[in-house]
């Protein structure tokens, strides 16, 4: 089977090693490496982490998703996007079971650790199509508040109330709960 089709195939544009092992049925990880590192060196694939592989026009939040899994996209990359926060922040922030910031061909990229229980809980997450786990608004709200009670949002207006809500018990906390209340009510809540 022709691994270079299979990948250009493939609505995917960042690939684990295990990937492209499930894409192509190749058990041979030793072989599969080679093949992949072939493929780099003649500028066909990226490699910007060990591991990871994309395709040149590949998407930089994918990447972010896929280099330490399980992780989604939240705080103040969704909020800014969202209008509750308005100061502009180029990096993508996403949530992961360890703290780190890279950089990969030029795009910061930080992660922030989170519980585990938090972590793999996929309420208000979205699994969108082109394979970006990204928190809602609300959750990322509830992630900012989590990681940090003082954190001061802009405009929380955009926010559902009642997906807060349902959202909130995911983290378990009677304080979080009522410091959430705190700030809605202050934001104009009732």
């Amino acid at each position: 089977m022709d691994l270079m089709y299979e990948i250009y195939n493939n609505k995917r544009t960042v690939f684990r090693l295990k990937d492209v092992s499930m894409l192509i049925g190749e058990t041979n990880f030793s072989l599969l490496n080679q093949r992949l590192n072939y493929f780099v060196r003649t500028k066909k694939l990226l490699n910007p982490r060990k591991g990871v592989y994309c395709k040149p026009d590949y998407n930089p939040v994918e990447l972010a998703c896929r280099i330490f899994v399980p992780a989604y996209v939240s705080l103040e990359y969704v909020l800014a996007r969202a209008g509750v926060v308005f100061q502009y922040d180029s990096r993508i922030t996403v949530l992961s079971y360890l703290s780190r910031e890279i950089e990969v061909e030029g795009q910061t990229i930080s992660f922030r650790k989170i519980k585990d229980s938090i972590l793999i809980n996929t309420e208000g997450i979205d699994r969108q199509r082109d394979y970006v786990n990204i928190a809602s608004p609300e959750r990322a709200f509830l992630d900012m508040v989590y990681l940090n009670s003082s954190m001061y949002f802009d405009n929380l207006h955009p926010l559902n109330k009642e997906k807060i809500a349902q959202i909130l018990p995911v983290y378990q906390s009677v304080k979080m709960d009522k410091v959430v209340e705190k700030m809605l009510k202050q934001d104009g809540y009732k």
